[in-house]
């Protein structure tokens, strides 16, 4: 990749450039090729997680879209492992909906609302890089799905729940390991690799590839993108040299216990002191980098206090 081809990360863009409406087309393809149908953006709402401090590297950052069907879209990129995403993800959705429901019309104005997640951290196990998920109710003897019948401008009309509950959509950029070939696989590439082929015909990519060069930032843009790149490669060195030397210690340990004493008991015991020794080391680590007490709590799952005595 030369000079001229270096692309911003997705990260950054949707942090500094894609919340601007010249640019919707670029969010707007990624979104058409993920959901399958085709997307326009009406309007960026309002959402928490675009904090644009110099300590907000390690925070999540999100786009929150309104699109022409009025559904919602929640765009959110993780740098971090964070220990209940799911049960965070479930609140947020949860919260889009409540917000966006007018007084009065409590139960006909709930929006649908997707949310994407693209995950930079490994979030259990699985060998696929996209996960998708929603709300279905099948019969329990025949395996058939059920229709649903609401009065809509005082005619009948058939819905299937899925129209209507949060579909999650996780993308695990690690795992993507192929040779991109479909659009969705050029997607998955750009959001893992920065890498977009000269001759793409991806929605969303042809705009990137013209709107989304590093070489297009003024010199102040690129020192401050820079330094979010060296905090992220830093921050990936402490995570996974804490977690291959605590995991490795943890598993010998744990085995010559479990063998030891001929029980399996000793082998899981190992293992979860090994990960705690890992979350400790990891907290360590970041101490010395400079990072806050409340990012390395986010990072590791500790408590402040177990921080604080380190």
């Amino acid at each position: 990749m030369g000079n001229k081809d270096r692309y911003i990360r997705f990260d950054w863009a949707i942090k500094r450039l894609l919340r601007n409406k010249a640019n919707f087309g670029v969010l707007e393809g990624f979104l058409t090729v993920l959901l399958n149908k085709e997307i326009h953006i009406l309007d960026i709402l309002e959402s928490e997680g675009n904090q644009q401090n110099e300590d907000d590297k390690f925070n999540r950052v999100d786009i929150k879209a309104r699109d022409r069907d009025d559904d919602i879209i929640i765009i959110e990129v993780q740098i971090t492992r964070e220990l209940y995403y799911l049960e965070r993800i479930l609140y947020d959705v949860a919260k889009a909906i409540t917000e966006h429901i007018e007084l009065g019309h409590i139960y006909s104005e709930v929006k649908k609302v997707y949310s994407v997640s693209i995950l930079y951290f490994d979030i259990g196990k699985g060998d696929d890089y996209l996960y998708h998920g929603q709300n279905i109710f099948t019969e329990v003897h025949t395996g058939d799905f059920l229709q649903v019948t609401s009065k809509e401008k005082n005619a009948l009309v058939r819905r299937l729940p899925a129209e209507i509950f949060p579909e999650y959509f996780l993308i695990r950029v690690n795992e993507f390991d192929k040779v991109a070939v479909t659009p969705l696989e050029e997607w998955i590439d750009y959001l893992k690799s920065g890498y977009i082929r000269p001759d793409t015909k991806a929605p969303g990519l042809e705009e990137a590839r013209r709107k989304l060069v590093y070489y297009n930032m003024d010199a102040a843009e690129r020192e401050a993108y820079d330094r979010h790149i060296d905090a992220i490669m830093i921050q990936n060195d402490v995570l996974n040299t804490a977690k291959l030397e605590g995991l490795t210690e943890g598993f010998t340990e744990g085995r010559a216990k479990g063998l030891a004493e001929g029980r399996t008991e000793g082998l899981a015991e190992g293992l979860a002191e090994g990960e705690m020794r890992e979350r400790i080391k990891m907290a360590g680590q970041a101490l010395k980098m400079g990072m806050s007490v409340e990012d390395i709590a986010k990072l590791t799952g500790l408590t402040r206090e177990e921080i604080e005595k380190l």
